[in-house]
């Protein structure tokens, strides 16, 4: 077992994965989402420490990272699975969006658990776009087209 001493470089990688899965989460939080801040944060953790610790692995090679990577997508897969609901008679589903911000978020904690930081913050940024601007785009393009695609979506999305 490697022996770890303590490192700011660890500290700030866990440290920045916090505080964007947490951002991400206060998203899906104020708009009432069933993953919040907490979800969010713990995903985004967990997938910084996945990367750190197989980056303390002696003979550390980018196929042991691949294979960590694959793992985190995979594995998210079922937790978002876990946030969709489908009506019953209606067949409306709801829950994707944050769904796939949990994707996204253990994605983002993976970038900075292998240190790269200039992806984990740009890809912040993009996905907050996406969720703040995402549902107001919808509802004008539905606006300007006069399509009922998406009408389920609610206003505050």
């Amino acid at each position: 077992m490697a022996h770890w001493d303590f490192s700011w470089d660890f500290a700030l990688r866990l440290g920045l994965a916090l505080v964007v899965g947490s951002i991400l989460g206060l998203n899906r939080w104020l708009h009432h989402k069933s993953a919040g801040m907490r979800t969010h944060a713990l995903v985004s953790v967990g997938a910084a420490t996945a990367l750190m610790l197989n980056s303390q692995i002696p003979n550390y090679d980018a196929q042991a990272v691949s294979h960590v990577l694959q793992g985190l997508i995979t594995g998210l897969g079922f937790l978002g699975a876990g946030v969709i609901i489908q009506e019953g008679t209606s067949q409306k589903i709801h829950g994707l969006t944050t769904a796939a911000s949990i994707w996204s978020c253990a994605l983002i904690g993976a970038a900075f658990g292998a240190g790269e930081f200039a992806v984990g913050f740009l890809s912040l940024g993009a996905i907050l776009l996406a969720l703040i601007l995402g549902g107001p785009c919808e509802r004008l393009a539905r606006k300007l087209t006069g399509s009922k695609l998406g009408s389920e979506i609610p206003p505050e999305q």
